[in-house]
This record gives structure tokens, sequence and C-alpha cells, in this order.
């Protein structure tokens, strides 16, 4: 007999360990946090730099300087090299040239230097005719109209420049979206612990009341039908706890997504010892600063700030149109010089050539249609940041509208639960004095337990308000991102 006992002993032993080892390759051992509840400040320090929706989204300013860079590749020095020779006719000669140009960030300009040299027999006409030594090279080019003021090249860094900005308030609407979901995945995450911890008391109680019962029984004081319906409910609160239980591990693992390692980012179900007796206070908010947060959330929001930038950007691509429009009219002036003794007897040492060019496309359907193009993109723009402050001011209103409601409703609950509990204590007396049943009991300890879920439920609802009323005025912005 003690050999059998002994087996299942060890049965039993062996699987509660290998149960025990399942449960632990899920949670990642952080053992300095064993006792220490779970703040929200250390959520969102984990978020800010560890979340990596966050730091993909923090990368759109490294895409950003690179099309900065890229742009400003127009301006890159260029060697330009290249030649030609006379493979048959009455002229056998050849030419060949190597040419350094610079853009230049202004104007349009461009400046170039070089070297040519020509060999065999040339017509004296070819401008590429040199001495045996060859000819230094050094010019300008400078557009009067077109291109002037501006030019793609240009248009293209400014735009880019505007780019860069342009990503912070990409990242600001991400960073605040990802701070209100982690802060509601923390306040669940704390209502279904506490919720949890409800259900095991509302349990503990009918199973201490079923071994008081049980001893009523043996004496003849109580029914045996009186412990069967404690049973029961022994029972129904006990899959109350198991469905408390998963509720809970569901929010754990949410959770878990925000609340990461510090090493290696990985995600940590914080354990239920971990989860803090009592909610944060929570003040009513002051019906006066109302109209600053509306005017606060229309400064540091990012929708207006992208829209003016968009507007900026835009305004770029209606100046390039309408340079378009402007005819070509560009100047320049060549300087040549011959190197060496030995040149040709018509060509000066040093000559200097001053050219003019002249172009005008004469419908210019082109530029016009980029022009309609660019105004009516304005114009959608501005209506869209007229319609993006009233719905910013909505936000901010409806937000605070929520923190209100919750709050309130959080008083009503509190109450609520005071009655209960006034009620089960005078129900209680009464079964004591033998006035009353137990189901009448279990009526009064059900609603009570009701009630205290639903001060649980309207705590979390709160601060899941006041998330989104943070998010709503952008409390949250970092000073890097804001304006």
């Amino acid at each position: 007999m003690m050999t059998v006992l002994s087996s299942r002993f060890s049965v039993r032993g062996y699987r509660f360990a290998v149960l025990a080892l399942l449960i632990s390759s899920f949670v990642i051992p952080h053992s300095s946090f064993a006792a220490k509840p779970l703040l929200l400040p250390e959520v969102l320090a984990s978020v800010q730099t560890q979340y990596p929706p966050y730091l993909a989204a923090l990368i759109e300013q490294d895409i950003a300087n690179g099309r900065v860079r890229q742009a400003m590749g127009a301006f890159d020095l260029n060697l330009n090299s290249g030649g030609s020779m006379n493979l048959a006719g009455y002229y056998d000669g050849s030419t060949g040239y190597a040419m350094m140009e610079q853009p230049l960030p202004f104007w349009g300009g461009s400046v170039y230097g070089g070297y040519r040299l020509s060999s065999g027999f040339l017509p004296n006409y070819n401008k590429d005719r040199t001495g045996v030594d060859g000819e230094g090279v050094l010019g300008f080019r400078l557009p009067l109209l077109r291109d002037g003021t501006i030019d793609r090249r240009r248009a293209s860094l400014w735009q880019a420049q505007i780019d860069q900005e342009l990503a912070d308030p990409i990242i600001l609407r991400q960073y605040l979206d990802f701070i209100r979901a982690a802060t509601i995945s923390y306040y669940t995450w704390v209502a279904a612990g506490q919720r949890l911890a409800l259900a095991e008391e509302l349990l503990r109680i009918a199973k201490d009341r079923d071994s008081a019962i049980a001893e009523q029984v043996k004496k003849g004081a109580s029914a045996p039908i009186v412990q069967i319906d404690n049973q029961r409910l022994v029972v129904s609160r006990e899959i109350a706890v198991v469905q408390a239980l998963r509720r809970f591990q569901a929010s754990s693992i949410e959770l878990s997504l925000y609340y990461r390692t510090r090493e290696q980012a990985e995600p940590i179900i914080a354990q239920r010892e971990r989860v803090p007796a009592a909610f944060p206070p929570h003040p009513r908010p002051d019906a006066a600063q109302l109209t600053a947060d509306i005017a606060k959330a229309a400064v540091f929001r990012p929708e207006i700030r992208r829209i003016e930038l968009l507007v900026e950007k835009t305004e770029i691509d209606r100046k390039l149109a309408k340079n378009y429009l402007l005819p070509n009219l560009d100047v320049g002036i060549e300087a040549g010089q011959f190197l060496g003794g030995n040149r040709p007897r018509d060509i000066e040492r040093n000559e200097i050539e001053a050219k003019i060019e002249f172009k005008l496309p004469l419908q210019r359907r082109e530029a016009k249609g980029r022009i309609d193009i660019a105004a009516a993109t304005i114009e959608r723009l501005n209506n869209d940041k007229r319609f993006a402050r009233d719905r910013i001011a909505a936000d901010v209103r409806d937000a605070y509208s929520a923190v209100i409601a919750a709050h309130d409703a959080l008083k009503m609950t509190r109450r609520n639960v005071e009655l209960a509990r006034q009620l089960e204590t005078a129900e209680n007396e009464r079964l004591k004095q033998g006035a009353t049943d137990l189901l009448a009991l279990q009526i009064r300890e059900q609603a009570t337990f009701d009630g205290q879920v639903l001060e649980v439920e309207a705590q979390a609802d709160y601060f899941r308000a006041q998330a989104n009323y943070r998010a709503a005025i952008a409390a949250d912005a970092p000073a890097s991102l804001s304006r």
C-alpha cells in the first residue's frame, strides 16, 4: 500500500514539476521586481526605449536625412570627359577634354574648368582646336530668368529639408498613440488583477461557510440540502475565478507588448504579485482648464504642424511652376589659356568668349498645369487645416466629457458598493439569528461582488479616459518632437 502511495506521489510531483517548467518558460525571469508593484512610468519608459514600433517610427528621421543627402547630390562636383576623332574625310584631327563642373547653390549657376587638347589637322573654325600643349579652360554659366531664383535642384533640396521637419509630426503622432495604448493596456491589466482578487475572495467566503455548514449538518442543525446548495455556489464561484484568471492572463500578455526587458527588448509577462493594491488618485478635472487645453492641443498636436509643412512644400512646387513660365535667358563667360609656346598663329594665347542663349516654349501648358495643381492642393490643405483645428477641439471636448463621466460614475459605483456591503452585513446577521436563508445571503454577496467589480472597472475607465484626454492635448509630447 505504501509503495502505491509513493508511486502516485512521485507521478504527481513529476507532473507538477513539468507544469511549473512549462509556465516558467513563458515568463521572462525578473527576480529584482518580484515584490515591487509595477507602476505606469516603468511601462512608459519601456515604450520610449524598447518598443519596436516606436523604434521603427524613429527611423523615419533617418530616412528623411537620407533624402536630404540625396537631394544635395545635385550639387556634387562633376567630372566630365570626352573626345572625338575624324575617321574619314579631309580633316584627320582628334580632340579630347576633361572638365570639372561645380553647380552653385544660388541663382542656378555653375562654374567649370578643365583642359582641352587637339591633335592632327582641324579646320580653323573648330572651337576645340588647341596647340600642341593643349588649353586650360575656365568659365561659368548663369540663368537670368528661368531657373534663376528657383530650379529643380534647389526645389528638391528645399522639399527634402521640409521632409526632415515632417518626420517629427509623423513620429509624434505615433508616439502619442503608443503611449495612449500602453496606458490603456496597463490599467486594463491592473483592473483584471484586482477583479481576480475579488473573485478569489468571494470563493473563499463560500468555502469557509461550507466548512461551517458541514459541522451544522453533522449536528443535525441544518439540512443536507443546505450544504449541497453551498457546494453548488462554490463550484460556480470557482468557474468565475477561472474566467477572471483567463482575463488577467490575456491582459498580461497584451501588456507585455509594451513592457520589455532593457537589454534584449523581450516581452515581460508581468506577474500577479506586481499588480498594485489600488489605483492612483483620480481628481476631477478643472473645467476652467478646458479652454487652455484646447489652445495647447492646437499648438502641440502634430496634425496642424504636418499640414503647415505640406503647405510649405506645395508652395515650393508652385514657385517652381511659375519659374517654368519664364523664358530661358542664360549667359556665360568662358576663358581659355593656351599652354606651351607652340600654338597656331590665328589663336591668341588668352581668349575670352561671352555666351548668351534664349529659349521660350510658346504654349507653356505644362507650367500652367503645374500652377493649377499646386494652387488647388494648397486650397485643399488650408481646408484640411481649418477642419483639423475643429477636429482637435472636438477631440479635447469629447475626451474631457469622458473623463468627467467616468469620474462621476466612479463616485456612484462606490456608493453602490457601500450600500451593498451594508445589506450583506445585515443579511449575514439575520442568517445567524435564523431570520433568513442562505439563498438571500448569496444574493447579497453576489450584489456586493458585482458592485466591487463595477467599481474596479469604473476606476479603469477613468484612467483610460485620462489616457485619451492626455493624448488629445498632446500632454506627453517629448520636447524633441514638439515645436
